[in-house]
């Protein structure tokens, strides 16, 4: 496998212990706004763009979680960070569990939010590989529209976010779909996991079940879960302030 790292665009606010907020799929940096404002008095904030999203370069073939992760090292490199939080939403939890996987040394505290460690089943995995022939066929309009009502309740927050996924441009939204079909299980080796980890969820969430977060909760060595109530699977978005207390609280912890 041929882990090439492109240059990632990023926005970065305040100081202190670097903490990187990676954002789910199809989706980019924005949704983190409501709790950057929260964490940027405490902490060294970084927002990237993965790979294919936002403003990152979009490049062919299918992005699997490892190189997504090589991405996300060769930014710290840039920044001259050597340890840092990685914040994970969704598919960019598959990506911070690949780079806990390659890069221990570099991991301070992990948050993983309405994201899971298990592998696609069978007929998930199809079901990427699906919508990734019919985005290529159709465009991106074709996922938003199913995938929309999914991601939160909150008919305030749906023009916001349809916005941004339909910016994904459509090669992009490909790599990603076939590189989370191909993940692999991280169920297996979480218990090796040694740094602090926060696992959020909302009790809401129509794409990841709550059951999940609590199977991970139990595997990981020095963890806790926060679960939301009112949250479906944008937390950040439906509950910042919780989100950033939990945030807040593994900061404390990694800095100990």
């Amino acid at each position: 496998m041929d882990l090439v790292p492109v240059e990632l665009f990023y926005e970065e606010y305040g100081q202190g212990f670097p903490v990187i907020l990676l954002h789910g799929f199809p989706l980019n940096r924005t949704i983190w706004m409501p709790v950057v404002e929260r964490l940027k008095g405490v902490a060294r904030v970084i927002t990237p763009d993965l790979r294919g999203h936002g403003k990152s370069p979009v490049t062919d073939g299918d992005y699997s979680m490892r190189l997504m992760a090589e991405d996300v090292h060769a930014l710290m490199t840039r920044l001259d960070i050597s340890k840092a939080i990685l914040v994970g939403h969704s598919m960019a939890g598959y990506v911070s569990l690949a780079f806990a996987r390659a890069y221990p040394g570099h991991l301070a505290g992990l948050a993983m939010i309405a994201s899971q460690a298990e592998a696609d089943s069978p007929e998930r995995r199809q079901g990427r590989y699906i919508a990734a022939e019919e985005v290529g066929r159709k465009g991106v309009r074709s996922l938003v529209k199913g995938m929309l009502p999914r991601l939160t309740s909150r008919q305030d927050l749906a023009a916001e976010l349809a916005d941004i996924m339909m910016k994904t441009p459509k090669k992009g939204v490909i790599g990603a779909l076939r590189g989370m079909a191909e993940r692999p299980n991280a169920l297996e080796w979480l218990s090796e996991i040694q740094v602090p980890t926060v696992v959020i969820a909302g009790e809401k969430d129509a794409i990841i079940p709550i059951e999940r977060a609590r199977t991970m909760t139990q595997m990981l060595v020095r963890s806790w879960l926060v679960e939301i109530q009112d949250a479906a699977h944008m937390p950040m978005l439906e509950a910042p302030q919780e989100v950033a207390d939990a945030l807040k609280q593994l900061l404390e912890m990694a800095e100990a």
